[in-house]
């Protein structure tokens, strides 16, 4: 909507000082003529917006089918050199068109959209820069759970599981492509770690070896709702997909896999860093950045991550202190990973206690929050096919007909802690990323685009945060649990010090593992699962911390500068309030309300 005030208020006063009628009506035509043109751009930019989106979704069929849009729902994106090279052009030209609006003739929510849409287009652009497309083996996901997709879509009728395997036939397509992409990649020098490599060669084995009825890519089908369907209709769903699995699927990942162990394995790289592939430091910098959003080189960056460490150590060895342990702090961290006190020994009640904690938490955020999300979340374990080599819990975020879920690991509970229990709730599920992703898709009156932007270092900044919010909600009274908590702000900021110095300082992954061995009461197996995640995927980690600290700069500053006026409510309901944000964007808009409220 046109804001009068704001675009016009320099020609009201050149209207007023005129003198006489004729000059009046002159330069009231200027303004009405000067209000035409920004109408037409905020129109034209609008329906470009729109346009970007449609274009977007055709690109990306299964997110337009989570978001309940089913025009595309028999179709995949492919993976191969040639479509990455299109979306490439596509992307470029995308800008070019965005940059040809003048931003100083929009109004103010769109200058906010323009700003967002060209930093997500220039971050696009600036990445496939760099072949991504020949290093996406990784373990935590990829061309091998493909599955993990069918479970994440709603089913309404018996076209939707007639589409999922009609997508299942086009998938084969994608797993001959990554055969051809990694064969191109190991030609030109771009190859994943030996230790990505055999994490992805494990589950591609466990999936063509498994029997056909616990096949990952049969669930969908054998778990189909059947009052969409006959009994009989189901049987031959099931018997389709058990061919194409056994004929297609199966031979597909077969090739794959033989190739990935008999030639990619052993002429890939040792080192772990991608820093030793061409170009590979430019490529970190350039992550680095993307993550988040600032323009922190990785020596700034590490450089802040072992200041960290030494203040949340300080804050840990007073704990210590306090609970009058009787020895060093090593001793302590071993006593947290070895004692019984602190481990159930059966998935089912970790998975219980998991429950617990969220609908403990439920009722005491009203103490911290004054606008809350309408989507439901539930907490369902990670899938057992993939837990063994992924991290400790993670968020999905809600979509059309389905909550949101937290993720939570069951594998070997007899080395996942009790006092992770409740700081990982309050990271994945409430107020962490259910609260910030939720809040976000349900914005009115904003672009689409805006409802699901993710800039990582706010979303995940958001998700730290959310930790030390335990705090003022009472959630960590039991010092153990205190303990847990910095042990996951410690787990933050050693990531700033281990991401940038495997990829670009030649740390060795031991220099990782010891690192948080040295300084955290993490698990071994949770510490190695992690570092190896992080050289699959360099740069994201940096955005936890990075964000986080700013959006506790900023909370400072609030309490400072508003004094009594300051309420830990308006605040969060103003860093939520607009989705996510680049840093600089949300530093913008919180010192703007700061200012407005000083003032009111």
């Amino acid at each position: 909507m046109l804001n009068l005030k704001t675009n016009y208020f320099p020609l009201l006063i050149f209207i007023l000082a005129s003198c006489s009628n004729i000059q009046f009506e002159q330069n009231l035509n200027i303004l009405s003529e000067t209000k035409a043109e920004v109408e037409t751009q905020d129109t034209q930019f609008e329906s470009f917006l729109a346009n970007q989106w449609d274009e977007g979704l055709k690109d990306n069929p299964i997110f337009a089918s989570n978001l309940g849009d089913k025009r595309f729902n028999t179709k995949i994106s492919s993976n191969s050199i040639g479509q990455f090279k299109i979306n490439k052009a596509k992307e470029e030209k995308s800008l070019k068109e965005l940059q040809l609006f003048n931003i100083e003739l929009l109004n103010d929510e769109n200058k906010l959209n323009y700003k967002l849409a060209e930093l997500s287009m220039l971050n696009s652009v600036k990445r496939m820069n760099f072949p991504s497309y020949l290093m996406r083996l990784n373990q935590r996901g990829g061309i091998q759970s493909f599955y993990e997709t069918g479970d994440r879509l709603v089913y309404t009728s018996k076209q939707d599981y007639e589409d999922w395997l009609t997508r299942l036939n086009s998938f084969v397509e994608n797993i001959d492509n990554s055969l051809t992409n990694n064969k191109k990649g190991l030609e030109l020098g771009y190859t994943q770690p030996k230790l990505v490599t055999r994490g992805v060669i494990a589950q591609i084995s466990a999936i063509i070896n498994s029997d056909i009825e616990n096949h990952p890519y049969l669930k969908v089908f054998k778990n189909a709702d059947e009052s969409l369907m006959s009994s009989n209709e189901k049987t031959d769903l099931i018997n389709r997909a058990k061919t194409l699995i056994t004929n297609e699927i199966n031979p597909s990942y077969k090739r794959l896999h033989d190739f990935l162990k008999n030639e990619y394995l052993s002429t890939s790289r040792n080192s772990i860093g991608i820093s030793d592939v061409p170009n590979g430091s430019k490529w970190y910098e350039v992550l680095s950045n993307y993550h988040t959003t600032t323009n922190l080189t990785p020596d700034e960056i590490h450089d802040i991550g072992l200041s960290e460490i030494k203040r949340i150590r300080s804050e840990m060895e007073k704990i210590i202190s306090d609970l009058d342990w009787d020895g060093d702090f090593n001793s302590f961290l071993n006593y947290l990973r070895t004692s019984p006190r602190f481990y159930y020994d059966n998935p089912e009640d970790l998975f219980n206690a998991y429950l617990i904690m969220s609908k403990t938490i439920d009722p005491l955020l009203p103490k911290i929050f004054k606008t809350f999300p309408r989507a439901p979340y539930g907490v369902i374990p990670i899938p057992a096919e993939s837990a063994p080599f992924t991290t400790t819990a993670y968020y999905n975020s809600p979509s059309k007909g389905k909550p949101g879920y937290f993720y939570a690991n069951l594998y070997k509970p007899e080395s996942r802690p009790k006092y992770e229990i409740p700081v990982l709730t309050v990271h994945e599920a409430v107020p962490g990323h259910h609260f910030q992703i939720s809040i976000a898709q349900e914005l009115e009156n904003v672009p689409t685009f805006r409802k699901y932007q993710s800039f990582t270092a706010f979303i995940e900044g958001w998700g730290l945060y959310s930790e030390e919010l335990g705090d003022h909600i009472g959630l960590y009274d039991d010092p153990y649990d205190k303990f847990g908590q910095l042990t996951y702000d410690m787990w933050r900021a050693i990531r700033l010090v281990v991401d940038t110095g495997m990829h670009y300082k030649d740390w060795s992954r031991d220099d990782a593992i010891n690192l948080f061995i040295e300084n955290t009461a993490k698990s071994k197996l949770d510490i190695e699962n992690e570092v190896d995640r992080y050289i699959a995927w360099p740069g994201q980690a940096l955005a936890y911390k990075i964000g986080q600290l700013k959006i506790l700069e900023l909370r400072s500053k609030a309490e400072k500068e508003l004094g009594e006026k300051y309420d830990i409510k308006d605040f969060h309901y103003e860093v939520l309030k607009r989705g996510s944000l680049p840093l600089d964007l949300l530093e913008f808009y919180i010192n703007q309300w700061i200012e407005d409220s000083i003032t009111s």
